[in-house]
C-alpha cells in the first residue's frame, strides 16, 4: 500500500517580515502616544495593546493543511476549519490531477477560499503556498484543490490509484 502524506503551514519568511513590520507601526503609535507627557492613556490599556497585538496574529501559525492520499481515497483536513479529516473516496471522485494554479486570479488568495458566485466553475481551494495543486473533481460536481508542494509524489500517488477512478465510473 503506498500512502502520500503532506503538512503545510504558513511559515513562509515573507509572510513572517510581513506580520512583523504591520505589527511594529502600531507598538510604535501606541509607545509613542503613551510617552506623551499629556497621555490619556492608562498603564493597563498600555499593556494590554501590547499584548494584543501578537495574540491577534498568532492564531494564523496554528494554521495546518494536512493531505493523505492512500488506497482508501484522498482526506484532507485544514484546521482550525475542520477539526476532523474530510474524507473523499475513490467511489466518490471523477477525476484527481495535479495542476498549476494562480492564487490571487482564481481564488483570491491563499487559505480557505471559496467564492460564492463561481464556487460551481473553480469550487473550494486549501492552499498555504505557491502555485501547484491536487485538482479534485467529484461525480457529484464538487471542486476542491488541495495545494501541494510534493509535486512528483503526489503525481506519482495519483498515478497509481488512478486504476480505482476509472473502475468506479458510473
Amino acid at each position: 500500500m503506498r500512502v502520500f502524506k503532506e503538512e503545510q503551514r504558513f511559515t513562509q519568511s515573507w509572510l513572517i517580515v510581513l506580520i512583523t513590520i504591520s505589527m511594529l507601526v502600531p507598538i510604535v503609535i501606541i509607545i509613542k502616544e503613551f510617552s506623551k507627557e499629556n497621555s490619556n492613556m492608562s498603564m493597563n490599556e498600555f499593556v494590554f495593546s501590547l499584548v494584543l497585538m501578537p495574540l491577534c496574529v498568532l492564531p494564523i501559525f496554528f494554521f495546518k493543511l494536512t493531505t493523505r492520499i492512500d488506497e482508501k481515497g484522498i482526506q484532507f483536513q485544514f484546521f482550525p476549519f475542520h477539526f476532523s479529516p474530510r474524507v473523499l473516496t475513490w467511489i466518490e471522485i471523477k477525476s484527481a490531477n495535479t495542476r498549476t494554479y494562480h492564487a490571487m486570479t482564481e481564488y483570491g488568495g491563499w487559505g480557505l477560499k471559496t467564492s460564492f458566485l463561481s464556487r460551481k466553475k473553480k469550487g473550494i481551494s486549501y492552499t498555504v503556498s505557491g502555485d501547484i495543486g491536487i485538482q479534485i473533481e467529484c461525480k457529484n460536481g464538487k471542486k476542491i484543490l488541495i495545494g501541494t508542494k510534493l509535486l512528483n509524489e503526489a503525481n506519482a500517488i495519483l498515478k497509481t490509484y488512478e486504476h480505482k477512478i476509472t473502475t468506479n465510473e458510473n
